[in-house]
């Protein structure tokens, strides 16, 4: 999926799935090219399903898909997408580092789908690239490579790589392939085959705005929300949010409850411990580290809130991130 591509056709493409692999994402970005194929009436793209080491992949879905080739017998190809989703990292070898390195100093154009950035990541080959990936993982993802430019959008395409947040993303980023190689008018055509209202541009926002998550249209009560997701680290009192809003704290308490069916206190806590489970699951900074970067004061205040809301210690939820590729 390079930005610009002079070989002949059919343009071949690579798919390096990972284990548990989003399906979903996979299915996304393979479809558009298969229909592509059928309206143009010729083979515009081929694709090829690379696997580690063996003859079969699971995705996350527990359904299994067979590969055409394994990362020993794979043929040489213009671009490769690693496909990945759940814990990217289980798999990860230096054998597996060593051939994106490879791949990438032949001049293969290499991307990731889902949390496939996190792979290009490990193996040093994001430098000075726009990346994006699921907005789940993104917070984590800031934390462990700070030097890399990872941003909310549903896709990037670069000269030296390009991404999507995974799910219906990878096909808003394959229609916007068709319509660079082929046209406008084809990738249309192909949108409308797959039932896709329009096809979304790169800068579009992973997520639903806060009228349709919250499901209220209460201005005060989404301008409060939207103030405690920029203010995670750093809380506002609640004394500062209504300043800012302009209303009472009696009305914001009330709003809450009639439109979340919580009080202002506990939404902003369950952001802020949201924000801490993504940062246990996906770094190795430290308990308490994390605790200052979710608003709490120390360790054991951190630990409490934390047990109470989810049921286990921070501690017990990590999940062990790989020192090094083995």
């Amino acid at each position: 999926m390079r930005l610009h591509y002079a070989g002949a056709s059919p343009e071949p493409i690579g798919f390096l799935l990972l284990p548990r692999f989003s399906m979903m994402a996979f299915f996304s970005a393979i479809e558009p090219l298969r229909i592509a194929n059928r309206i143009a009436g010729e083979r515009l793209f081929t694709w090829r399903v690379i696997g580690l080491d063996g003859a079969s992949v699971t995705a996350s879905n527990d359904m299994t898909l067979l590969a055409d080739d394994t990362l020993a017998s794979a043929p040489a190809l213009p671009s490769i997408a690693i496909c990945a989703s759940f814990e990217p990292e289980e798999r990860l070898t230096r054998h597996l580092l060593h051939w994106l390195q490879q791949r990438h100093q032949s001049d293969c154009v290499l991307g990731g789908i889902d949390t496939g950035s996190l792979i290009l990541a490990r193996a040093g080959l994001l430098e000075g690239q726009r990346v994006t990936l699921h907005w789940e993982s993104l917070p984590a993802f800031r934390e462990r490579f700070p030097e890399v430019d990872a941003v909310e959008s549903l896709f990037e395409v670069g000269p030296r790589g390009f991404s999507c947040a995974g799910g219906t993303a990878a096909m808003d980023m394959t229609l916007d392939l068709i319509a660079r190689r082929h046209g406008d008018a084809l990738a249309a055509d192909v949108s409308e085959q797959l039932i896709h209202a329009r096809m979304r541009p790169r800068h579009d926002h992973q997520r639903h705005d806060l009228t349709q998550r919250l499901g209220t249209h209460k201005h005060s009560v989404i301008e409060a929300v939207a103030l405690m997701e920029r203010h995670i680290e750093t809380p506002l009192t609640l004394a500062r949010l209504v300043a800012r809003i302009g209303i009472s704290l009696r009305q914001l308490q009330r709003l809450f409850e009639q439109e979340l069916g919580e009080r202002p206190r506990d939404h902003y806590l369950r952001l802020r411990l949201q924000h801490a489970r993504q940062l246990l699951r996906e770094t190795d900074r430290d308990i308490l580290s994390i605790g200052l970067a979710s608003g709490f004061t120390s360790a054991s205040s951190f630990s409490r809130a934390y047990k109470q809301h989810f049921g286990t210690s921070p501690r017990q939820a990590r999940r062990p991130l790989p020192d090094d590729a083995t």
